[in-house]
């Protein structure tokens, strides 16, 4: 029998099986990742080094696999506007796997299509004025920030018990604020802003 034509494993059958264990609330095991596979574990290892090769793996494909046309929108022009679309497209990859973040946070980032976008954003940074002496303070202020928004993304509709409020502000903040996702997005379309605007006011 000849070979076949197209190989068993790679490394994105690796990482797509990976991702969906993770993402139905498994730990990340290499045995249950070949089984899912329907392969032996060893098997893997002619692909990827070990776990920190596969969680990485599953780094680019998360991004790799968010449509471009979170991309793009009317504000879409000047720093301003590419700054807020890398943001919410970084966001939109952690919102859609929040299981994985954990992982991802846990190991240097190497992933040639995350690396690009960190690429993309430090031009964007260094552009509108931010010195290259405090590009990773800024960097790190906006992965903080698009991590915590995208962990907001799977939070229950109702994050608040506005019963258990004891002052009349926060109650009537819980009860008038939209729930779920819109409330979500809401939040995280006004932290944009206030970065945009603290940026663009340190550069001045």
């Amino acid at each position: 029998m000849g070979r076949p034509r197209q190989p068993i494993l790679s490394v994105d059958k690796i990482a797509t099986a990976a991702l969906r264990l993770v993402d139905e609330g498994h730990d990340l095991r290499m045995g249950d990742v070949a089984a899912a596979l329907g392969v032996r574990p060893s098997s893997l290892y002619n692909h990827v080094s070990g776990k920190a090769d596969v969680v990485e793996a599953m780094r680019g494909l998360i991004f790799h696999d968010v449509p471009r046309s979170v991309d793009t929108g009317a504000d879409a022009s000047g720093w301003e506007g590419r700054l807020r679309s890398l943001l919410r497209r970084y966001r939109e990859s952690f919102a859609r796997h929040p299981r994985v973040i954990p992982l991802l946070t846990a190991q240097t980032v190497s992933a040639p299509s995350v690396m690009a976008m960190y690429d993309e954003l430090a031009t964007v940074l260094v552009g509108c004025g931010v010195p290259e002496s405090r590009l990773l303070d800024v960097v790190t202020v906006l992965d903080s920030f698009v991590i915590g928004s995208a962990l907001d993304v799977a939070a229950p509709d109702d994050v608040w018990d506005s019963s258990a409020a004891t002052t009349d502000h926060l109650r009537r903040a819980i009860d008038a604020s939209p729930r779920g996702r819109e409330r979500a997005d809401q939040a995280f379309e006004l932290g944009v802003e206030l970065l945009v605007a603290g940026i663009a006011s340190s550069t001045a």
